[in-house]
């Protein structure tokens, strides 16, 4: 006789072995949202607040589909991908998200955030700049080396840390 497995989801399709074969730092697990702080590093300087509240509507209705990355330190973890996907979480009262844990060392943490939010479209200038600038200076990298990792020409990433160069107040 067949055993039913239906309704009880990947847990039923994955045998225990394989499961407790794959690393902590390889598994999706549900943490506690207060066991986990903002990145220091976050180049993102301004998050819409109207954006936050779609994203917590959605997680009150669908849950979170795409779990964050986070770092342990200590007996707590420190967010390295999905600032937004957590502060949304916290808005829509989750008491979890669920997070997959890398090591990571400060610098890898810096680099993953920075090139995670460089990718997205709805940072304004000043911060692409701001974040292009850390890449530079921190990891030594030039125009070139962070055009080709983001997959931009080279005078893009150029001239867009000139925009470092205006006076503070036209950057505003």
């Amino acid at each position: 006789m067949k055993r039913k497995v239906l309704g009880r989801g990947l847990e039923a399709l994955i045998s225990q072995d394989l499961r407790e074969s794959v690393s902590e730092t390889e598994r999706v697990k549900e943490l506690d949202i207060e066991r986990i702080e903002a990145n220091p590093h976050q180049p993102r300087e301004r998050f819409d607040a109207e954006q936050l509240e779609q994203l917590a509507s959605s997680i009150e209705k669908h849950g979170i589909l795409q779990p964050i990355v986070v770092r342990r330190r200590g007996d707590r973890y420190q967010v390295i991908l999905g600032e937004r996907r957590l502060r949304a979480a916290r808005m829509a009262g989750k008491v979890s998200v669920p997070a997959i844990v890398r090591d990571a060392t400060e610098e890898d943490a810096l680099k993953f955030a920075l090139l995670e939010n460089l990718q997205r479209e709805d940072l304004n200038p000043i911060e692409e700049a701001h974040g292009f600038s850390a890449l530079k200076n921190q990891f030594g990298l030039t125009a070139k080396e962070i055009a080709e990792m983001l997959g931009k020409d080279r005078s893009t990433i150029a001239n867009t840390l000139r925009l470092l160069d205006l006076p503070e107040k036209i950057q505003g």
